[in-house]
This record gives structure tokens, sequence and C-alpha cells, in this order.
């Protein structure tokens, strides 16, 4: 029998995404609101409760109103916005982190997405963390690149304008307060003792992204190198088909750069581990629409359906 597969919030960024992806899949059925009633909130409460699964595509305070909309206790909910991802009773959808993450998503009825700035964030730190590397007390730093379709609708169409401001023509560094929305996230998933010091660059392209995390080796547990650090992630990130440890020295054959869009349309994630043995730089390349955003909120229904996680995506 089809799943039965309601997207509210379908017509922006991440929900227009996550409809394509549906396309090919003769084992979901989707149930479509008519465009006039979409911001309708007795038309959406009925299409949520004869779902099985609602992914929520919303601002955070229109996500909290549709969960409270929820009667049918069957209905299992997939939010992609900030609201519930450090809250009690929902899974973090991050299964590559643990087998308790993957084992909650599996069995859980409300999974939060994680953003996608976090995404690369965690995937370098909670490994570090829980394998006792990086004390909890580590003051982090990271900064990230990304394209501009991170931003939505507004962005995409600023940066997409024929009389667009010349400024947007170079990388802008933004959340300058350090109030950035995924730094909750970033702290509470990792179980750093505080939030990292995080720096955002936003780009003229459309979609991909780095997210690095630079380290001092004498401040990590142990005698690490870069080499042992290479050698955990791959370890740690053993059969985990999303996620792609790459060959130590891989940068090289980029020249030493990695391009912001060099994952873009594609649903996996990349790891390198550069630097010397006083510094050591950890990178996540990633495609900030794919395994940051829509890419991931699939994994995680493909989990809690029982089918190929990789179902209906690109790797």
């Amino acid at each position: 029998m089809k799943k039965k597969v309601f997207i509210d919030g379908s017509e922006g960024t991440t929900g227009l995404r996550i409809f394509e992806r549906f396309a090919e899949r003769d084992d979901i059925e989707l149930l479509k609101i008519s465009s006039e009633l979409r911001k309708d909130p007795e038309e959406i409460k009925k299409f949520i409760n004869a779902s099985d699964i609602t992914f929520l595509c919303l601002p955070d305070a229109a996500a909290r109103e549709a969960v409270a909309m929820v009667e049918n206790e069957n209905v299992r909910i997939i939010d992609t916005s900030t609201a519930h991802r450090t809250e009690a009773g929902w899974a973090y959808g991050y299964p590559e982190l643990s087998a308790a993450h993957r084992e909650n998503i599996k069995n859980g009825k409300r999974v939060a997405v994680p953003g996608c700035h976090a995404t690369g964030f965690i995937t370098l730190v909670y490994p570090l963390v829980a394998g006792g590397i990086m004390p909890s007390s580590y003051p982090v730093t990271s900064f990230s690149l990304t394209g501009y379709s991170g931003g939505g609708k507004k962005m995409i169409a600023a940066y997409e304008s024929d009389n667009r401001n010349a400024e947007l023509d170079s990388p802008r560094e933004y959340a300058l307060g350090q109030t950035h929305k995924h730094l909750k996230e970033m702290k509470k998933i990792t179980g750093l003792d505080r939030e990292p010091l995080f720096s955002p660059i936003v780009s003229d392209y459309y979609s991909g992204m780095v997210v690095s995390v630079p380290v001092y080796a004498d401040m990590l547990n142990g005698t690490q190198t870069p080499e042992s650090i290479h050698k955990y992630f791959e370890e740690y990130y053993t059969g985990e088909q999303f996620i792609k440890v790459m060959p130590f020295g891989k940068e090289t054959d980029y020249g030493g750069f990695l391009g912001g869009n060099g994952c873009s349309g594609w649903d996996g994630m990349e790891i390198y581990v550069t630097g010397n043995q006083d510094r050591i730089l950890l990178s996540a390349r990633f495609d900030n629409l794919g395994k940051g955003a829509s890419g991931a909120a699939i994994q995680c229904m493909n989990i809690m359906l029982g089918c190929y996680e990789a179902k209906g995506l690109n790797l």
C-alpha cells in the first residue's frame, strides 16, 4: 500500500525539492493541497491528519502551529525548520552519527532535519567529542562557504535579479552578531560546553557548501595528527553510503582548493582532513539543498518507512 505524504510548504525551496524527488517513486501517494488553500489552517489540518507522513517546510512559528494540528496519532512528522531540532521528544535526523540516532529516526513519530551549516559542523565535531579526542570544553571555531540558494526565495531572487546590488558579486560574510540560528543545535548535538565561534559566508553560485573546523593538535586529547584524525573518520563512518571520507591528500588533485559547488546536485558528503602537525583543518563538502536539506529529509523518510535508505536520492 502506498504511503500518503503531505508537504506543508511545498512552494518553498526545500519543499519544491522534496516534491521533485517523488516524481519517480511508486510507493508514495502525494496529497496535494490546492494553491489557493495552501495557507488555510483548516485545510492544512485536514491534509496533515490524512497523511502517514507530513513534511514541514515552513518558518519556525508556522512549523510549531502545524505540529499542534496533529490529531491522528499515526501521523509522523519530518520538520525541516529550526523549531524542533533541540526539543525533547524529537529525533535528530542525522542517522550517520550513531546507531542510536538511526534507531530513533526509524521508530520516531517526530523527526527534525538538521540545518545545512549544522550538518557539516556536526559531521566533523560530533565524532571527535564522542570519541574523547576533542574535549567538550574546546573553544571551537568554524567557517562555512555556501551558495545563495540556502537563503531561500528572497535571496535567490536578489542574486538572480538583472539589477542586483554590486556587493552580491563578491562573497559576503553574515551572521556577524554570532546569533546564527544553527548555533543551538551545533552546541547541543555535539555535546560542546558552549556555542562555537561561527562565520558563514554566502557567495555568487547557486548551491553547494564547504563547512570547515580548524583545530590545534596539542589541544586535542592524545597525540593527534592529520593522518590519525583521517583514519579515525574513516573508521567512524565505515559503511555509511552518504558520507565519503576522501583519500588523504586528495585536495592536491584540485590544486589545493575546495570549491563550494563541488558537490552541487549530489546527496552525499565528502570529508577532507588537511593541515600539518600543529594545525589540522577538517572540512565537509556537500550540497546545502541535498544532504543539507531535502536529501536529508528524504533519507529520514526512507529510514522511517524501512526502505532502501538512498531510494530516490542521487548518490
